[in-house]
């Protein structure tokens, strides 16, 4: 397998865990490169059910290398609490799993910035945000003053610990470094050059999966900003987020559902607020893995989808969730916008004027069979093969892999 790039083609939530999980098996190494605990990867082996939220989801293969870049920002009481959580269930992490020291951390003040943020704004300035911390910390970064992964690893972190705190003014600084100290402890024989060890790996010739969080709708420059999370969820974050050169990276895959969704505030054009909406909830059991909220639905967005596959340079779509429609009998797809009168075909920058587009809508017939069961592209209903041969058609990226359910069996490859 190519070095590969997984990226969220839409709002997030599509599906990325379990893909990374099914490309991890001919990786050797599998990096995570920006977000923070605000996403969470659901996978289903058997009948077990795995939520995680910073250890890359190549961890479920024990032999696989699993790292944390430094573009990721890293609460570590929440690493520490999913580490020992996949522990208690035998999964051991010794000696192939690392944090890059050069990962901004998430502090008890971050929390806290980040809800008093979400309760003084204004209704209509709400982001919707998972009250993580990630924002303010990635803020930290960028203003200079946040403190890094590697400053546990050394004499006197309390010192700086708590000096962050006064100056937040929103935790006492004892208690913040009283807090942490367990967590920091458990967490140093983790903690290392992962950019030396990536070049190593790539340098030996090792297959390197750059596993990326939420989606490009919400990445920070190429999102619907400011309804956006603070990072480089797009393909060039790999880059940044990890410290390995562009040239390392050798495909791009995109993974996208086969209706559109998303979790928060901001505008989103092919929202059903009907029983349709209701159905793909419930059947895609579309609630949000960090936060429990439920997600808004819509039909397919191939505006969006074009758009993301540009700007990733997606070279394969990895098609999640097509059950889902099992019990559509007619299934929408928006090919355009309206908007004051004009029709676009390109996804506007500003997101007040995304909000008032309208999608052009094509429709295509259900299938009206159960999918969930078949485990062979040439098995499944026509209608449903020739609704997947649209999506691909109207997007210009071929098929690489298609889900219709959501344990590792239901996954089938084709082209990657």
């Amino acid at each position: 397998m190519p070095n590969t790039v997984l990226i969220g083609a839409q709002w997030g939530d599509e599906g990325k865990g379990k893909v990374v999980d099914v490309l991890a098996r001919d990786a050797d190494v599998v990096v995570r490169y920006q977000g923070g605990s605000n996403a969470g990867h659901t996978l289903e082996i058997g009948s077990e059910r795995f939520v995680l939220h910073l250890v890359p989801s190549g961890v479920l293969y024990p032999e696989k290398l699993c790292i944390i870049g430094n573009g990721v920002v890293v609460d570590p009481l929440e690493l520490k609490s999913e580490i020992e959580a996949l522990m208690a269930r035998g999964i051991s992490l010794e000696g192939r799993f690392w944090v890059s020291d050069r990962a901004h951390a998430v502090l008890p003040y971050h929390r806290r910035q980040d809800a008093a943020r979400e309760q003084r704004a204004r209704p209509g300035q709400r982001l919707g945000t998972t009250q993580r911390g990630i924002g303010p910390a990635y803020a930290d970064k960028a203003h200079r003053t946040g403190l890094r992964m590697g400053e546990f690893c050394r004499p006197g972190w309390e010192a700086k610990v708590q000096m962050r705190a006064e100056e937040s003014g929103c935790i006492d600084g004892a208690e913040m470094v009283a807090t942490l100290r367990e967590a920091a402890a458990f967490l140093a024989p983790f903690i290392g050059d992962t950019t030396a060890r990536l070049h190593e790996e790539w340098r030996r010739g090792r297959t390197i999966l750059f596993e990326g969080a939420q989606g490009t709708m919400l990445d920070v420059d190429h999102g619907t900003y400011p309804f956006v999370t603070s990072s480089n969820a797009t393909a060039g974050g790999a880059s940044t987020g990890t410290g390995l050169p562009p040239r390392a990276i050798e495909r791009v895959v995109g993974v996208i559902k086969c209706y559109t969704t998303r979790v928060g505030e901001g505008p989103f054009p092919t929202e059903l607020k009907d029983e349709t909406g209701d159905l793909l909830r419930r059947r895609g059991r579309e609630f949000g893995a960090t936060t429990g909220r439920p997600r808004r639905c819509g039909w397919f967005d191939a505006v969006v989808a074009r758009y993301a596959a540009a700007v990733n340079g997606v070279d394969y779509w990895a098609l999640t969730k097509l059950d889902v429609l099992d019990e559509c009998e007619t299934i929408r797809v928006c090919v355009a916008y309206e908007c004051d009168g004009r029709r676009l075909d390109r996804v506007p920058a500003d997101a007040e004027t995304l909000a008032r587009c309208q999608p052009v809508y094509e429709e295509f017939p259900g299938w009206k069979t159960c999918t969930s069961g078949v485990r062979q592209y040439e098995d499944l209903p026509r209608p449903a093969r020739a609704y997947v041969d649209v999506l691909c058609r109207l997007t210009g990226v071929p098929l690489g892999l298609l889900s219709v359910g959501p344990d590792r069996a239901s996954t089938f490859r084709l082209a990657i």
